[in-house]
């Protein structure tokens, strides 16, 4: 049961990223540690950066299909509403220079994913070329958070300890680039 969940909140965290996916992964890595069945870590990042993939292709085709359509301005407005405008001109500026290094990237800086890949919308990237880049980003991204949860489990002998101080470290690390900017 617990596979089937994270999929799913892993997926549809990639959609509506509201859901905290980081948190998700790094905790079910965290009970995945302390489980006896041995390819229980290995499930978790296979679920959690499939899940992340097929999500993250999902919007990416949804984009595309709603650019090309009548109601496609108000979509696109909608999405640049929720991103602001400097980091989505950041984003613009480094995709062209670096490529698929920046969406590799931009999935693991929190709210960098977004502005990233309507970037990648706006610069009219192929399906093909942004799936190539869109693996890697996942992968690196389940891994990364993984790792959190593995550190955490590893600290403490009952995984609900883990559980809260992987959630802790992956809400700090959410946390940093925001405190970062205001204090800049």
């Amino acid at each position: 049961m617990g596979y089937p969940s994270l999929f799913l909140l892993v997926l549809i965290g990639a959609l509506v990223p509201v859901v905290p996916t980081g948190a998700l992964v790094s905790s079910a890595a965290v009970v995945a540690f302390h489980q006896t069945a041995p390819f229980s870590l290995a499930l978790v990042f296979g679920t959690a950066s499939l899940a992340a993939f097929l999500g993250d292709a999902a919007l990416y085709g949804l984009g595309r299909r709603g650019m090309r359509s009548r109601g496609g301005s108000r979509w696109l407005e909608a999405i640049r509403s929720r991103a602001p405008e400097e980091r989505l001109a950041q984003a613009r500026g480094k995709l062209a220079e670096h490529g698929v290094a920046v969406l590799v990237l931009s999935r693991l800086v929190p709210a960098g994913r977004i502005p990233v890949m309507l970037a990648c919308l706006m610069a009219d990237w192929p399906m093909r070329r942004f799936v190539r880049g869109n693996v890697a980003a996942c992968l690196a991204w389940a891994a990364t958070y993984q790792v959190i949860g593995i550190l955490g489990g590893s600290l403490f002998p009952e995984p609900w300890e883990g559980v809260v101080v992987a959630v802790a470290l992956t809400v700090a690390i959410s946390a940093v680039p925001g405190v970062v900017r205001r204090f800049r």
